[in-house]
């Protein structure tokens, strides 16, 4: 293994989802850095398809009363549809990740009022001090969609590399209409996530477990 691929490798295995954040504010020019790295990943014919819109300070307050109060009487309206379905081992990897989350938490198997309130930490921005909500033109539907994608992993491995913790987050993004409207998204953009960011808290428990991953025989097939 070359030296560059052992430090990715390194930052690849620090990275992890982000549950419970300090309220220290990340410096404009060190998003800025990570913003300028995360762009260099490819896309489909160079499109770039992706916009963020970040907050800070009392935007990110504004947002966080927003969704917290939007929960308690919406439904879920997410530009991009949810998955219909998680079955065979996808199942058993949200299960587990679910579980060793409320294991960290102290929520006990059965306990919906626990696990209820874990949940609502997700529109609470889990404490973050910047949320950057991702988009794509409609029109470029599903490829638009898979640029985003590589544009998410980019950020949070170089969020990571300057030190900075992420959570990027399905959630969030499930209440668009609330969004577009709150943060001046074009209708004519398709929200994808958002990506919940900050210094993350060492100390909470909530950040104490981490996900597994498959080995390379559950998702390779070698020919020849």
């Amino acid at each position: 293994m070359t030296t560059d691929l052992s430090s990715l490798q390194d930052l690849f295995s620090a990275r992890h989802s982000c549950r419970a954040f300090l309220a220290d504010e990340v410096p404009r020019a060190l998003i800025e850095d990570i913003l300028t790295c995360a762009q260099k990943v490819p896309s489909w014919c160079n499109a770039q398809p992706w916009k963020l819109t970040i907050t800070s300070g009392e935007e990110t307050e504004q947002l966080r009363k927003a969704l917290l109060a939007e929960v308690q009487t919406a439904s879920h309206a997410p530009d991009l549809a949810f998955p219909e379905a998680y079955k065979n081992e996808y199942q058993v990897r949200r299960r587990k990740c679910g579980w060793a989350l409320y294991q960290a938490v102290g929520v006990a198997k059965g306990d919906r009022a626990a696990s209820a309130r874990q949940m609502m930490e997700n529109f609470s921005l889990f404490g973050a001090p910047h949320c950057a909500v991702l988009s794509s033109p409609v029109e470029l539907g599903g490829y638009g969609a898979m640029d985003c994608g590589g544009f998410v992993s980019a950020f949070t491995l170089a969020a990571q590399a300057a030190g900075v913790a992420t959570i990027p987050q399905a959630a969030v993004a499930s209440y668009a209409p609330l969004l577009h409207d709150l943060l001046d998204i074009p209708k004519d953009r398709q929200i994808l996530c958002a990506i919940s960011f900050g210094y993350g808290d060492p100390d909470h428990p909530a950040n104490q477990f981490r996900t597994e991953r498959a080995p390379l025989s559950e998702f390779t097939n070698w020919r020849g």
